[in-house]
């Protein structure tokens, strides 16, 4: 028996330390294939298209069904990095937390630290991709001449290398680290927290605690972070006046200038549709994340 322990416990120990990394990617590549529409309408929204319904109906006469695909590949490709990274990173965090804790529960504030740096984490490794993303899903709102017209992530990639450069794979990096601390502060946190209120409090099932808890959740990422996923947006799509000029000098300066033309609200521009979005990849991220785990256990994985 012992000799069998020992011949196992390599790769048991990798696995479980790559455990929740795999899970997380996994979980967050399922859900973007379901909400992808609504990020892409959102960004169109961000880029001063008009209301939902206005965008909605403007694609689909305009590009097609397929419209509303467009940069599939890059938000796959930034969920197999970005929150790969990000929940992975966020489950060994609160476990060695937890450990430093003698095994008590972690307090609100100490989850939110979790949250914030799994966040920095995640967005730094995930930046390029985030970056093809929001350039695919706003290249046709460009003019023909300015259009990139990127075939795929890969080819984003690729031509933001040959063209700008490798740094530029980090162009707004500053802010979408930023806005990902403040997502994941808002959203890790608070699940974390409605998990152990649904079900020690109410008594709520697995099922119902799951949804409950990512649906709070969602709102609290969404209500932390759309304001610099705003500035992250406008910094990202850009493009240089005839001059060679750009409209902004950096985040800040992005943000000055947005909250002396619209003030405050400026920020939320688009957020029920932008609520819409992160609650429902929210609750399927975790929902996908929990049957996996289920399926998982049932292997003895």
């Amino acid at each position: 028996m012992g000799d069998e322990n020992k011949t196992k416990s390599p790769a048991s120990g990798v696995w479980s330390t790559i455990k929740p990394f795999v899970n997380g990617g996994a979980s967050g590549m399922l859900a973007t294939c379901v909400i992808q529409p609504i990020d892409m309408i959102k960004v169109r929204i961000q880029l001063g298209q008009g209301s939902a319904a206005q965008v909605t109906s403007t694609m689909l006469k305009n590009e097609g069904v397929a419209a509303f695909y467009k940069g599939l590949s890059a938000g796959l490709l930034r969920q197999a990095t970005y929150t790969t990274a990000r929940l992975g990173s966020f489950k060994i965090l609160t476990a060695k937390a937890i450990e430093a804790n003698d095994g008590k529960p972690l307090p609100l504030y100490q989850k939110a630290l979790c949250g914030l740096t799994a966040g920095a984490i995640g967005a730094s490794v995930g930046s390029p991709a985030d970056l093809a993303l929001i350039r695919m899903q706003a290249d046709a709102t460009l003019p023909a001449a300015q259009r990139r017209n990127y075939t795929n992530a890969f080819h984003a990639l690729y031509r933001i290398t040959a063209d700008e450069g490798v740094l530029a794979l980090w162009k707004g990096a500053g802010p979408t680290v930023v806005r990902a601390m403040a997502l994941n502060m808002g959203m890790l946190a608070s699940y974390d927290q409605s998990v152990e209120f649904f079900r020690d409090s109410v008594g709520l099932g697995e099922g119902a605690t799951v949804l409950g808890a990512s649906s709070v959740s969602g709102f609290f990422a969404a209500a932390c972070s759309l304001p610099f996923d705003y500035v992250k947006t406008q910094i990202q799509k850009m493009q240089p006046d005839a001059d060679g000029k750009y409209p902004y000098t950096g985040s800040v300066d992005c943000a000055v200038k947005t909250f002396k033309a619209g003030g405050p609200f400026k920020f939320y521009t688009g957020f029920p549709v932008y609520c819409v979005r992160i609650a429902p990849h929210v609750m399927m991220t975790w929902i996908f994340l929990n049957q996996i785990q289920k399926l998982q256990k049932s292997y003895g994985l």
